[in-house]
């Protein structure tokens, strides 16, 4: 059974979802920051109940605590010697917060742009290509996980030379092993050409879904045939290249019709869709309801 949740929403901004910078409680760092929690309340009022994004990388320890939030339109109640991870095109809602005991890793993508972090951003717990938000872990996996980010939280207190050097390498070693993890989890699959297209290919969608609803637009971009684009995606995700595209669409508004006010008009022509009733058709031919339905439905579930 899920509580009922009472979902508020910023008066003047009620009809967008809020994202909220590192720095937005008056944090010093803007790209990279870590810190420990040791069992007192951590509320950030200015999101707690308030559907919101983190223009950053969230990755979090945690050792002993219950707090109950959602990603997307999945609740999750903390649980101990468990990792959380989140990126930033992901939408959450603090609904309950208790004590908190572990380590929280937070970073930019302007972060891993950096000349030395750059290939971290091809790593799967980056890329989370299953939308995921949570990796269960063993004995062996907690200790490692835990002396990591213990030698991290020592160098970024300090003010040691190359401080920044230590940091990054850390965190490589880090973001490494949770990829194997993650890996294992969702059972991803040994990259191949088709794989690093397929990736190309999310990566495409994520950036342009908005703008670009076909097939053709991609392989454009990819400088390859829609066939071929088609017939790879197929290959590797046993989805059509379409559905890839489909589906993302499908998500934001999902997203949208769940933590916003927004009506389905204005959530249309926010995802480039000309027509509001072409829209509705859309959405009706992936899960047989209309958008309005949708709302319902899913409030009514989980409110």
């Amino acid at each position: 059974m899920f509580k009922t949740i009472v979902m508020t929403y910023p008066e003047a901004a009620e009809n967008i979802i809020p994202t909220y910078a590192l720095n937005h409680d008056g944090a010093d760092n803007t790209l990279f920051e870590i810190r420990q929690t040791k069992g007192k309340f951590n509320q950030r009022r200015a999101n707690f109940l308030i559907p919101h994004r983190k223009d950053y990388y969230l990755l979090v320890m945690v050792k002993r605590g219950s707090s109950r939030h959602w990603v997307d339109m999945k609740p999750y109640t903390l649980q101990a010697d468990t990792f959380y991870f989140s990126t930033p095109a992901q939408v959450h809602l603090k609904e309950q917060t208790e004590p908190l005991i572990g380590t929280l890793l937070c970073f930019t993508d302007e972060f891993l742009s950096l000349e030395d972090n750059h290939s971290l951003k091809a790593l799967p717990i980056i890329q989370n290509p299953h939308n995921g938000h949570e990796l269960k872990l063993l004995p062996a996996d907690v200790l490692f996980i835990d002396d990591i980010l213990q030698k991290m939280h020592t160098e970024y207190q300090q003010k040691n030379t190359w401080k920044g050097g230590m940091l990054q390498a850390y965190l490589r070693v880090l973001l490494i092993y949770l990829s194997r993890l993650y890996a294992e989890q969702f059972k991803d699959i040994e990259k191949s050409e088709g794989r690093v297209l397929l990736e190309k290919f999310r990566n495409l969608i994520e950036d342009e879904y908005i703008k670009l609803h076909d097939v053709s637009s991609y392989a454009g971009l990819l400088h390859i045939s829609p066939g071929h684009l088609n017939d790879v995606i197929k290959q590797q995700s046993g989805k059509t290249a379409i559905a890839h595209i489909h589906e993302r669409i499908m998500l934001e508004a999902k997203r949208l019709l769940f933590h916003t006010e927004q009506s389905v008009k204005e959530i249309a022509f926010g995802l480039g869709f000309e027509d509001a009733a072409y829209f509705n058709r859309f959405f009706k031919r992936s899960t047989n309801q209309t958008p309005v339905a949708y709302r319902i439905q899913i409030r009514d579930m989980y409110h």
